[in-house]
């Protein structure tokens, strides 16, 4: 079908503005025609303009579908991984495939795996050559690769978090040089792997603050000294210089402690204390000392309560309050919690529980030993079943 001159013309100039054409045609009877052909002109313009950007959104949409297809197919929970880091899925490039083999060649169930990009979704950002070079450093504190496994799977972020292999690499050999053996190295990998995560200079201004407090105290041996309070306390090396010294000042003023008895405090049971916000601290202990005077303790009662249980300290207010009630409206004495703090160690459930299951079994709280109630489960239960035949 042929087109009207008039028509022509209007598509020819179209595209650069509609507005200048002086043709007297659009003025003339068909001018209804004209409008419509110029609307479905520029309606086609801006499809196939449209229709290229489509063509970019499309292509990153299918590159989306194939890695979405990819984790379902692995078994990760893909709604728990975008939650957590959602970043992840606009990545041009991932790398789900290599890490599954990587983790497959070095002893991970494919059910593992699948577990570790559920929670640290990041893993599957890291090249093979990134993978290799940091497992190889891992490798020189950890006896095996199940062990590196088995933290993967409980912590996924120790391993994954940062991509510095270099970093890594000088704080193991810092570490070592400082005389931190390979056993104290695979504790602080276990339990608290963002140590490796520091950067060098903050671990070294920890390391550097310990040797002089142990001085300072009269120790002569500040390696072993260090490795005490690190095996104690893996935590360390991620707080700052400054609350350290915040609760050794603490420690020493609230208990009137000698340079040997806040050495050995800190060396054992209070080195946990090290790195506690010194807020927290000084307000639960407060909380503590009111509590127990309002029972009728005095403050060296209230002392020696402390420093034979330290940990007591990270206990707060309310959960302070509500355990040592419970424990007093079951005849439990004061006296005998000061003997036995460590029996705060457990909920205020198992604590109900216990007590009522041992006084079912005809055993006296009121003057029988009370630390059966923070014994292990295996160990209370025996018990229990003793008492029970008895």
């Amino acid at each position: 079908m042929s087109i009207p001159k008039g028509l022509a013309y209007l598509t020819v100039m179209a595209p650069r503005n509609l507005l200048c054409m002086r043709s007297n045609f659009l003025f003339g009877s068909r001018c209804w025609m004209i409008q419509l052909s110029a609307e479905m002109l520029f309606k086609s313009v801006s499809f196939r303009l449209f229709g290229v950007k489509y063509g970019s959104a499309d292509a990153e949409h299918l590159k989306n579908e194939e890695l979405l297809n990819n984790l379902l197919t692995m078994g990760v929970d893909v709604d728990m991984a975008k939650r957590r880091q959602p970043g992840v899925f606009n990545r041009v490039g991932t790398n789900e495939q290599d890490l599954k083999m990587f983790l497959l060649s070095k002893g991970a169930k494919e059910e593992v795996i699948a577990s570790i990009i559920s929670r640290y979704p990041r893993a599957i950002t890291r090249t093979h050559e990134s993978l290799s070079k940091r497992w190889d450093l891992w490798r020189r504190i950890m006896t095996s690769d199940l062990e590196i496994v088995n933290i993967l799977e409980r912590s996924p972020e120790s391993f994954f978090r940062s991509n510095n292999n270099l970093n890594l690499e000088n704080n193991i050999k810092f570490l070592y040089s400082v005389g931190l053996t390979r056993k104290c190295l695979c504790r602080l990998l276990t339990n608290a792997p963002r140590t490796f995560s520091n950067s060098l200079d903050l671990n070294k201004q920890m390391v550097e603050l310990l040797q002089e407090i142990c001085l300072s105290l009269g120790h002569n041996d500040p390696t072993d000294f260090v490795r005490k309070i690190i095996l104690k306390n893996p935590f360390i090396l991620s707080q700052s210089t400054k609350r350290v010294k915040a609760n050794i000042e603490f420690l020493q003023s609230t208990f009137n402690l000698n340079n040997e008895e806040l050495l050995i405090l800190i060396r054992g049971p209070g080195a946990e204390i090290l790195d506690l916000s010194n807020d927290y601290a000084k307000r639960n202990y407060t909380n503590i000392k009111e509590k127990l005077f309002s029972l009728g303790c005095t403050e060296e009662e209230v002392q020696k309560f402390v420093l034979s249980y330290p940990d007591v300290i990270f206990l707060g207010e309310r959960k302070f309050n509500d355990k040592i009630d419970c424990l007093m409206e079951e005849k439990i004495s004061i006296s005998q919690i000061i003997e036995n703090p460590r029996i705060l160690d457990s909920s205020i459930n198992t604590l109900k529980n216990r007590i009522k299951e041992l006084v079912n079994a005809g055993y006296n709280l009121s003057t029988s030993s009370i630390t059966l109630l923070s014994w292990s489960q295996k160990r209370y239960k025996a018990k229990l079943k003793k008492l029970n035949i008895g």
